[in-house]
């Protein structure tokens, strides 16, 4: 864990033990056997259920901007509602061990699936250092914990790094979006990238705008000897349209 973690994080850790532990998508009170969501949430969840689909459409979404070997997201992200609650909690408001458990769950999806194996090194999509400073972590390197425990592989936070503090991608059209990302990431070490097959992972998809430009920018440095997967918490119905 980041020696910046969020204070807001620790102490809600330490509030989780005096009040009473709550469900973090809808908010009821948690039964014994329940952690962090309860069993009717986890039911409920809106799962794509694109593991199970080689090409799903979150593939098919970069097969014209950059050799995928294999692509999914786990659940739909919805706006407005408690799945959107979710991704929120552990973006925002200091709920990294949570972000830890869902890419557990993430990673077991994908180890399922059987088109992620011979994945050697689990990459999270970077943060810019002032952004991080900020959050006081990167919710996607705590995600790819998670999944990196669950699917028995390691992972990288070094070799890649946002090098531009570009603006949030959150009110912005689809081109605005892609513009906002050019050439913002780079490759600090090729040698260690190159010739394996890499997982790069995110919170939530939305156009593939910023996974592509840090996608692009490995196959770049590594002159095209790298095989790419991408993993993504959580997807916009956004992408049915951008296909």
């Amino acid at each position: 864990m980041s020696i910046f973690c969020d204070i807001s994080g620790v102490v809600g850790d330490v509030a989780s033990l005096i009040l009473p532990r709550t469900c973090l998508a809808c908010g009821r009170v948690l039964l014994e056997n329940e952690s962090s969501i309860c069993l009717a949430c986890r039911y409920n969840m809106p799962l794509t259920n694109f593991a199970r689909h080689k090409d799903n459409p979150v593939k098919l979404l970069f097969e014209n901007v950059l050799p995928v070997e294999a692509a999914s997201a786990m659940f739909w992200f919805v706006g407005g509602t408690e799945w959107q609650r979710i991704v929120h909690n552990f973006k925002y408001y200091g709920r990294w061990l949570f972000a830890q458990k869902m890419g557990e769950w993430l990673g077991e999806e994908l180890q399922e699936s059987g088109d992620f194996d011979g994945i050697d090194l689990i990459v999270p999509v970077p943060l810019h250092y002032r952004r991080r400073l900020a959050r006081g972590y990167n919710q996607s390197e705590q995600l790819a914990l998670g999944v990196g425990r669950k699917m028995g592989v390691k992972c990288d936070f070094r070799s890649v790094r946002r090098c531009s503090y570009n603006e949030s991608q959150t009110s912005k059209s689809r081109t605005e979006r892609w513009e906002n990302v050019e050439e913002i990431f780079e490759v600090r070490n090729a040698k260690k990238l190159r010739g394996r097959h890499l997982l790069l992972v995110d919170d939530v998809l939305t156009t593939g705008a910023t996974i592509s430009s840090c996608a692009s920018a490995i196959v770049k440095a590594c002159e095209g000897d790298v095989k790419i997967s991408i993993a993504s918490l959580s997807v916009s119905r956004r992408i049915m349209q951008e296909r």
